[in-house]
Order: C-alpha cells, then structure tokens, then sequence
C-alpha cells in the first residue's frame, strides 16, 4: 500500500456549510486531500508506549482468530501495525490493476442523537444503500462510530453478515481530534486513545469481517492524535476521492466528485447517514456506472490497499 507523512487536512469546504456544522455539532464535509504522496513512514518512528497500550481494544500478541470470520489475530486482522509505533496514514492502495475501496462513514454525534429523540429527523442509517450493495453483491468497507452502532444495533449485524463488506473504525462519537475540524466539539487529547479503543470493542462484538483500519472524523488529524493511537495497532485511512456528499443538495455533484479523480488504487469517501448526506443513495447508481465505465471494480479496502 502507499502511505504518507502525517499531515494537518487542508479545509477546503463551502463556508455555508461549515457554519451549519459547527452550529449544529454535526459531521461536515471532508477536505478534498492533497496529492497523496508516496512517502512511507519509517519503521523506527515510535511513539512513547504509555499504560493505555493495553487499553481495551488493543491487539495483543496473543489474539485467537474469530471462528465466524476471517481470522483477526492481531497479526492477521487488515490495517493491523506494531503496537507502539505511529500509524502510517494512507490515501489509497497501489495504481495498479483495477480495483477502488468504497468507503461509508457512520457518523453519529451527541447532537444527531437528540434530532433523532426530538423527531427533528428520522433516520442517520441510509438503508437504501445497503440494499443496493447487497443486491448488485459490491463489496464495501464502512467506517462506524461507536455510538452509531448502538443507535443501530440490527443494522450493524445486517453489515457484519455480509461477507463482503468490512468493518472499520470512525471513533466513538464523531469528536475532533486536532482543533479546527469543521466546528466539530473536540475531544480532550488524554481521552483519544480510550475513545478508539472502546469503538474497536463495540464493534468487534458484532463479528463480521474485522479491521483494524481507523478514520478521523473530518479526516482532520496532527501529530498528537496520532501519537494518541500508537498503542492500538492501527492504519489510519483518508481517501484520495471525497464525494461531498454530507449535506449536498443534488445527486450529480456527488457522482462528478466521486468519478473525476478516480484511478485504480483509490479509495472514495461517502456516507451512510441518511439525514446528513441525502443524496448518496441516488448518486451510488451513477457511481457504480461510471466506474465500470472506467474499467474499474470495487473492492474491500484490504483488497484495495493489497493486503488481501
């Protein structure tokens, strides 16, 4: 897999939109990347093991497989790294054949579970794509937050019992984790490492096709948040293709930015929240078209990123 240097996202979102996040403390559009880079993270660039190494979550050198999936031992679960050492942070997997990831974020926040009790909206679990992927068989990899996973306990056992889609980790609440996130509430920098390893706890409980694979919300991330997961054994993903899809108004735009900057090896960046990205299931049809216009086939993202 190509990976990068860390590095603080570029904003580069409509100011309209950031303003209605940061009111609402909900989750805003991610940053288009910059060139993803092929720079590889030196196998010596550790991070100081604190006590928290051993927080829940963690793998450990003694991690049994599951027996209802593929196995996830610490040494074999994708995106799994040394415990210790700075996550590398990659974009996308090798430009080579003609596989693409794509990736949903579950983004759930305080304030999204208090639109859902006020009836202020009615769903952040877009079912219409995942009916559309299990009916064309696409493989997926989605990215959860812990507490969208208990608002939808059925939904995340309908995902974790489908062999092609990967689960992965989004953290547990949807907070920032650098200052600046797109008026995101922001997490206190001793509670990040806690924070991700309860989500990996919640959703390994579920089964499924485990990772150890890590997303910021925002894909806002600096060198302190990185460190902060060092004990985990994680690979933190961004993507090289945002959709734009949160909060978007048309279809159309979503599919252009899916498409435009896609190659083989890329990893595309979409939601699941249906409130918050209303568009995504009318403009997955297009996508999945465009792609195979292009000659390109998802896949999981371990698949992408050459792992499996």
């Amino acid at each position: 897999m190509h990976v990068k240097i860390p590095r603080v996202p570029l904003v580069a979102t409509l100011t309209a939109v950031v303003a209605a996040a940061a009111l609402l403390a909900l989750p805003s559009p991610l940053r288009a990347p910059a060139d993803a880079g092929t720079f590889r993270i030196a196998a010596t660039d550790r991070a100081p093991v604190t006590p928290e190494a051993t927080a829940p979550g963690a793998p450990t050198a003694t991690a049994t497989p599951e027996t209802t999936g593929p196995a996830t031992s610490a040494a074999t679960v994708p995106g799994a790294t040394p415990v210790g050492t700075r996550p590398p942070v990659v974009d996308h997997g090798p430009r080579t054949g003609n596989k693409v990831a794509l990736t949903f974020d579950a983004d759930m926040t305080d304030a999204m579970r208090y639109q859902l009790r006020s009836g202020a909206v009615r769903s952040y679990a877009n079912l219409k794509i995942i009916e559309l992927l299990e009916r064309e068989r696409v493989p997926a990899t989605f990215f959860l937050t812990g507490k969208w996973v208990e608002q939808y306990p059925d939904v995340t056992r309908r995902l974790a019992g489908n062999p092609r889609f990967e689960l992965a980790n989004h953290t547990y609440g949807h907070l920032a984790f650098t200052p600046d996130c797109y008026g995101l509430p922001r997490i206190a920098e001793r509670e990040m490492t806690a924070d991700v390893a309860r989500t990996f706890d919640v959703v390994a409980a579920y089964g499924g096709r485990q990772t150890r694979y890590f997303r910021f919300p925002g894909l806002c991330h600096d060198r302190k948040a990185l460190t902060a997961l060092a004990p985990l054994g994680v690979t933190v993903v961004d993507g090289d293709v945002v959709s734009g899809d949160p909060f978007a108004t048309s279809w159309r735009p979503v599919v252009r930015a899916s498409l435009e900057g896609v190659r083989p090896g890329s990893v595309i960046v979409l939601h699941v929240t249906e409130a918050n990205a209303p568009m995504t299931d009318e403009a997955l049809p297009h996508i999945l078209a465009g792609l195979a216009e292009r000659g390109l086939e998802p896949a999981p993202l371990s698949e992408v990123l050459g792992v499996g």
